[in-house]
């Protein structure tokens, strides 16, 4: 097949789709991920097209978002990293939100053997994770099915979050930016993930680093709401999501890195062990300095979660 029959049937996918794997991509055009990835570049510098971390979606966030079936295998490694970093901050006895998503639902997964947990959610995914956890207590909200995301939306979701208070509210989204905080592309999620919000004492924002610096049409969390980013090591070239990481770091919100390298390899259903964290400096500042202000970074593996919002920032790029 020639690079131009490639590219259009590459392009009609995407469109087709709305997002789709740089896997699934190689095996329908019967070439390598290589090979792929370059006609996805080209196409993406024609502007047919947006390059995600592992795959390629429609361009135009603000207006159009990708279905559960395309984000399943968007940033899977990743996903499986955030996970198992996060569930570290949920401990025994607790009541916590929980909202709709491909990486909340990995969360979800690890959450299975905490004892004495609660979790609120309007995610059937999330709910199917734990509906087998005989220690965990699973509440759905109310509202109407939204079958892209498998989610309950309206005002019916809202309405049963009313008056509920809970320690921390786990969410992901479409895109992250400092300037705007965290975001969707569509509305009715926009309205529940906002009331998911106004239930919990702290907010951790799940996200992978393909999500930071993209913006999306609703905000559902302003950045000075949100207490903790659990993310995991862009690329080395990738240096938007490098510069979006600092820009969080300097309003305030915690941050946590995971490498994708060190994901559990069992799918997820087992409670990992707590995983490192790792602090690097940024180019020419001393190991624990912020620069230009000389206080101490405090290192994200300790995730202290007391009042002291102290900004932590890891330079991203490989050396």
């Amino acid at each position: 097949m020639f690079a131009a029959e490639r590219r259009q049937l590459i392009l009609e996918m995407v469109r087709a789709n709305g997002a789709v794997s740089l896997r699934e991509l190689a095996r329908v055009v019967q070439t390598s991920e290589v090979t792929v990835r370059r006609d996805v570049r080209a196409l993406e510098a024609e502007g047919l097209l947006d390059r995600r971390h592992g795959g390629a979606v429609l361009p135009g966030g603000f207006t159009r978002e990708s279905g559960f079936p395309q984000k399943s295998h968007l940033a899977t490694a990743e996903k499986t990293a955030i996970a198992d970093l996060a569930a570290g901050l949920v401990e025994e006895g607790e009541a916590i939100v929980v909202g709709a998503g491909t990486t909340t639902q990995e969360l979800a997964r690890r959450l299975a053997r905490v004892p004495g947990l609660t979790v609120v959610t309007n995610s059937l995914l999330v709910a199917q994770a734990l509906a087998h956890a005989n220690r965990v207590e699973v509440v759905m909200t109310g509202g109407t099915l939204r079958g892209s995301n498998y989610a309950l939306v309206g005002s019916g979701a809202e309405q049963s979050l009313q008056g509920l208070r809970v320690s921390r509210a786990f969410l992901s989204g479409s895109g992250l930016t400092a300037e705007r905080g965290l975001s969707t592309s569509n509305m009715l999620s926009a309205s529940v993930d906002r009331a998911l919000v106004q239930a919990a004492a702290e907010v951790v924002v799940l996200a992978d680093h393909s999500k930071l610096g993209t913006d999306t049409m609703f905000q559902t969390v302003p950045t000075d709401v949100i207490t903790r980013l659990v993310t995991d090591e862009p690329p080395a070239h990738d240096d938007r999501a490098a510069t979006e990481l600092q820009a969080l770091a300097d309003q305030g919100v915690q941050i946590a890195v995971a490498g994708a390298g060190a994901a559990s390899a069992g799918g997820g259903d087992s409670v990992p062990a707590r995983q490192s964290r790792r602090d690097v400096p940024l180019p020419g500042q001393r190991r624990g300095q912020l620069p230009g202000n000389g206080h101490p970074l405090r290192s994200a593996a300790s995730m202290d979660p007391g009042p002291e919002r102290s900004a932590r920032v890891a330079d991203l790029r490989r050396r």
